[in-house]
């Protein structure tokens, strides 16, 4: 197991120190250490050696085992999320089109394939320079009034327990690759996936099944909604209330 993570949020508190100092030490953005701190990126082999003196302990020992004498809590997850940044390493935003989403599905923990996707940079405060976002173009129509060919902008969420009942998600499933869901807790291992669009019906998934997760933030279309996709969205809601009434009454 990698416990580097976790180690290296360990020693920097051992020494005392921010994040901004490691990162002054390190000569890096401090958004790197909070990302190398929350598993969301791995240092290259310079930093990780530099790590190793500044922290006063071993490469292998920093990678290999957990340095904390007392582990309390749950510990965080060993995945590394691949980031890509630019020259003055700011974290750049990847983009996964549609016609890329099963290469996604084999290629998302690949490092070179990461960096082979388009990517950009958007200073706006929406997105926080603290977190890892993606953008995701979506396929058909289950997700309504959100439109197919969609960009979603989504924040990577490192762990399932972080998860909030009833939000959209983007999620990387072993079965079914990349789906986009309103997600459920249903039980101590499950997720209820629904879509927004009442034609497609819920279904359940184990959370071995997860193996990305990313909050949907925002939306970019350039195909503008139709008044007669929204009527048509609207009469699908109601046969489908109308449905659920006549199931109920036979179940009485």
């Amino acid at each position: 197991m990698n416990f580097l993570a976790q180690n290296i949020k360990y020693l920097r508190k051992t020494k005392q120190w921010t994040q901004q100092q490691l990162a002054d030490e390190l000569q890096i953005k401090r958004a790197l250490v909070g990302s190398y701190e929350e598993g969301r990126a791995t240092p290259k082999i310079a930093v990780l050696q530099r790590l190793a003196v500044l922290l006063d302990t071993k490469l292998d020992d920093l990678l290999g085992r957990p340095l904390e004498e007392k582990q309390e809590g749950r510990s965080p997850s060993a995945k590394v999320l691949s980031i890509v940044v630019d020259q003055n390493n700011e974290e750049l935003i990847p983009i996964v089109p549609a016609k890329a989403s099963a290469g996604y599905l084999n290629g998302f923990a690949d490092p070179h394939y990461v960096e082979s996707l388009p990517r950009f940079y958007m200073p706006i405060p929406e997105l926080s320079r603290e977190r890892t976002y993606r953008v995701f173009q979506i396929k058909g129509d289950s997700m309504l009034p959100v439109l197919p060919e969609s960009y979603l902008f989504c924040e990577y969420v490192p762990d399932l327990e972080d998860l909030k009942n009833g939000q959209t998600y983007i999620l990387i499933t072993k079965d079914e690759g990349l789906v986009y869901k309103r997600v459920f807790l249903k039980a101590a291992s499950q997720l209820l996936l629904k879509s927004d669009n009442p034609e497609y019906d819920s279904y359940v998934i184990g959370l071995e099944q997860v193996l990305e997760l990313w909050k949907a933030k925002g939306v970019l279309s350039f195909e503008l909604p139709k008044p007669e996709m929204m009527r048509s969205a609207h009469i699908s809601s109601v046969l489908k209330e109308v449905k659920d009434e006549i199931r109920k009454l036979r179940n009485q």
